[in-house]
Order: C-alpha cells, then sequence, then structure tokens
C-alpha cells in the first residue's frame, strides 16, 4: 500500500541509530510499518530495505518468518484463537466453531465492516489456562462461548480501547532514546567486524 511516512521515517532514522548494525533494526521497523497501514505493505519493505541497505527479499524473508506480521489487510481486531493440543482438549474447536458462527466468517476471515478477523493458531504459550485466545496480542484465557461473546461486545462498543490497541500497534508508549545513545557501539562493531 504505501512506504513509511516522513513522520515515521524519522522515527525509523531514531531507531536505526540505536544498533551497531542497521540490519538490527529491521523488526522494530517492520512493527512501525505494520502500525502506520495495520500491516507490512509491499511498498513498506522495500522503503525499509532502502533504509536499512538491504535487499528486499531480506526484509520479506524476516517478515515471513513470524506470524505476527501481515502482508495483507486485516480486521482492526485480530483474534487468535490456539487450536493445539491443550487448548484442542477442553474445547478449542467448539470455541473456534462459535467464533466463526458469532461473526460470520469462517477462519482466516475478516468481517465486512473491517472489525475483526479470526485466526486458528499454533500454541500461544497459554496451555495451563486453556482454551485461550489472543485479541490483538493481548490474552484472554479460559474461554467461553459465553465470555468470548462478551468479549466481542465489550470490542464493539469501545470498551476495551484503552486495553486493546488496534491490530499492528505495538504499545501505546514508544520507547525513545537520548542523543548521548544515538549511534552507541558503532566504532566498536566496525572494529570488531574488520578482524
Amino acid at each position: 500500500m504505501s512506504r513509511l511516512s516522513e513522520e515515521r521515517v524519522a522515527t525509523a532514522k531514531e531507531i536505526i541509530g540505536r544498533f551497531p548494525r542497521r540490519k538490527s533494526a529491521l523488526i522494530p521497523l517492520l512493527h512501525l510499518a505494520q502500525e502506520q497501514d495495520g500491516y507490512v505493505a509491499q511498498d513498506a519493505m522495500v522503503h525499509i530495505a532502502e533504509l536499512l541497505d538491504l535487499a528486499p527479499a531480506e526484509v520479506y524473508g524476516t517478515a515471513s518468518f513470524y506470524e505476527m506480521f501481515k502482508f495483507h489487510p486485516v480486521g482492526k481486531y485480530c483474534i487468535n484463537i490456539c487450536t493445539n493440543i491443550s487448548c484442542q482438549l477442553v474445547g478449542a474447536w467448539n470455541l473456534l466453531h462459535h467464533a466463526e458462527e458469532r461473526l460470520g466468517i469462517k477462519s482466516g476471515g475478516t468481517t465486512q465492516d473491517g472489525l475483526f478477523t479470526i485466526e486458528d493458531v499454533e500454541c500461544i504459550a497459554a496451555c495451563t489456562e486453556a482454551p485461550a485466545l489472543q485479541v490483538n496480542y493481548r490474552y484472554r484465557y479460559k474461554v467461553t462461548p459465553e465470555s468470548f461473546d462478551a468479549l466481542i461486545n465489550d470490542l464493539e462498543s469501545g470498551k476495551l480501547t484503552g486495553e486493546v490497541p488496534p491490530h499492528g500497534t505495538l504499545a501505546s508508549v514508544r520507547q525513545t532514546t537520548t542523543a548521548a545513545w544515538s549511534n552507541r557501539g558503532v566504532e566498536e562493531q566496525a572494529q570488531v567486524d574488520a578482524r
């Protein structure tokens, strides 16, 4: 869809300055792109490659390794329902089918209004609290069809806006560094690389 905006390019340059090797900023810049558009657009990957002096294929290769990066538009709320063994044993498939019926979409789909995307996913490391799901990577445990419906109602009404930001938003506060830390270690890393 789009390259990084001017504001995000400024943020990207600040992030790049935190690392002795530019390539080390790749994952934070992918998050920055996803925050902008709700997914990592192809033009954004090319732009990131330019900023980091990488081939676009390196950017895509890294991004495609991680489930958290999406390459197409998804709903404002991306609901990942765990269907791995621990969750399966206590009703994950029933929960997934209930979610599909409640929202009128199948796993992998997005509601017509663009509010919800459902995905069935492998283990989300919440086995002792199964069945579990995540909404934009914020956990919900021991989910029942009734608590799922309540969650959807709360998301639709905006009740959880402060707790669950739109998909693509990694955190509500962005880490910053002072100028004293910008480009620290670049010379030392160059010496190590020269050996």
